[in-house]
């Protein structure tokens, strides 16, 4: 069977992947010959971790604009990047759109909230958005 492309899972965090890692991949991916997409997209506030844990002290987060300042710059980091290999990324696609319900809420650490998609709770644009719908770069 032929491989014509291949899905990058984009769970990622504030944290990660760095940009070269992630443009790497993708200039890998292409050189031989491959299409690249990337799936399940969403960018946690939390370092990622694998294995489920309960909640400590340490997990209780106020989401603040610094917070959101630097979940926006790292999916617009991300999308200058998917935006000059679009010749080869043939779609990104999210994992959900707002916040108000996630997989990593209670993931990995039982009853934590997570933030990770481009909406807040009332289903209202984060700064994320406007990183993600800006092509001036």
């Amino acid at each position: 069977m032929p491989i014509h492309g291949v899905g990058l899972q984009g769970h990622w965090s504030i944290y990660e992947p760095s940009y070269q890692g992630l443009e790497e991949s993708i200039k890998k991916f292409s050189s031989l010959g491959l299409k690249v997409q990337i799936t399940e997209m969403d960018v946690s506030v939390f370092q990622k971790e694998h294995e489920s844990r309960e909640k400590t002290a340490k997990d209780k987060l106020v989401l603040t604009d610094a917070i959101l300042q630097k979940q926006a710059e790292h999916y617009g980091k991300m999308f200058e990047i998917f935006r000059k290999y679009k010749s080869v990324i043939t779609g990104v696609t999210f994992w959900n759109v707002a916040d108000n319900r996630s997989w990593l809420d209670n993931f990995p650490v039982k009853g934590r909230k997570d933030y990770p998609l481009l909406f807040d709770e009332n289903f209202k644009p984060k700064p994320a958005y406007f990183k993600v719908i800006d092509w001036k770069k």
